[in-house]
């Protein structure tokens, strides 16, 4: 029997969904199992006696719920900065004409490829000249500063409105200003929807920076999930470590679910033209 293309690229990519679903199946399993289990030899599969009280432990171990509120305000600030941020900017790239604008839009770009550890040093070196270590204002100014993805899909995104439309707000008297608010920006709900969701999942996993700039007390449920969890003798407690990353995952899912229609068709738009 011989495949068609499309049945091999099913199987392709099923495979591939496997593999990526795979640890987060280990996860859920391992968050199941009872602390005897996770030393087991031969290696249980399958708890073979639920702990579903995991869960309840890893909630109430430590401040969980605390923790999650400081990683909610950081993410929530820079999410919301970044969008309005990378709109303008993106707005900027799109539709205003300045001199050296392709240059200056290829070298934001080429900022994409620095690896984060390249900058740490210098970023907690400025923010300790400022004054501003365990202090929540790094991140709303990197707010806005924006984001070079996200300034890409907006401009991608604006580069592809109708000019009439800003021909006919001109004629209307209206400056760039009013235009974006009232014209460009309310039209952009989808990359708006895609800005928002790939923002706020990159605050609220980022482990470093929260690592590098907060104190224990200050710090983001991300490094305290890694950190918080050890029995009597120092060793790590990995079944409470998965359940407490389950629950970690749920407000990415559930901002996810609300924007998804706006997501999927903001990266159509904007970020595959």
């Amino acid at each position: 029997m011989v495949l068609s293309r499309r049945s091999v690229v099913y199987i392709l990519l099923v495979g591939a969904l496997v593999l990526m679903l795979s640890p987060f199946a280990w996860l859920g399993i391992t968050a199941f199992k009872a602390p005897s289990e996770l030393r087991a030899v031969p290696v249980h599969w399958w708890p073979h006696h639920p702990s579903p009280g995991n869960f309840l432990e890893a909630l109430t171990n430590w401040d969980y719920f605390g923790y999650a509120r400081n990683s909610l305000t950081i993410a929530v600030i820079y999410s919301v900065l970044a969008t309005l941020a990378s709109a303008w900017a993106g707005y900027g790239f799109a539709r205003l004409e300045a001199p050296g604008k392709r240059v200056l839009f290829g070298v934001l770009l080429s900022t994409m490829m620095l690896p984060q550890v390249m900058t740490l040093i210098p970023t907690y070196l400025l923010f300790a000249k400022l004054h501003l270590i365990n202090t929540y204002m790094p991140w709303v100014l990197w707010g806005l500063c924006g984001a070079p993805y996200l300034i890409f899909l907006f401009r991608q995104f604006f580069s592809n409105m109708p000019k009439e439309l800003e021909e006919a707000a001109i004629v209307d008297g209206c400056g760039q200003v009013r235009i974006f608010w009232r014209i460009f920006l309310p039209q952009s709900w989808p990359v708006i929807a895609t800005s928002l969701i790939l923002s706020f999942s990159w605050t609220w996993g980022d482990w470093i920076a929260p690592a590098l700039l907060l104190d224990t007390s200050r710090t983001t449920l991300a490094v305290q999930l890694t950190t918080g969890y050890h029995n009597a003798h120092g060793g790590t407690l990995n079944n409470l470590v998965a359940a407490g990353t389950l629950v970690y995952v749920v407000p990415v899912l559930v901002l996810f679910l609300i924007l998804q229609r706006g997501f999927v068709a903001g990266v159509a738009t904007s970020g595959l033209k």
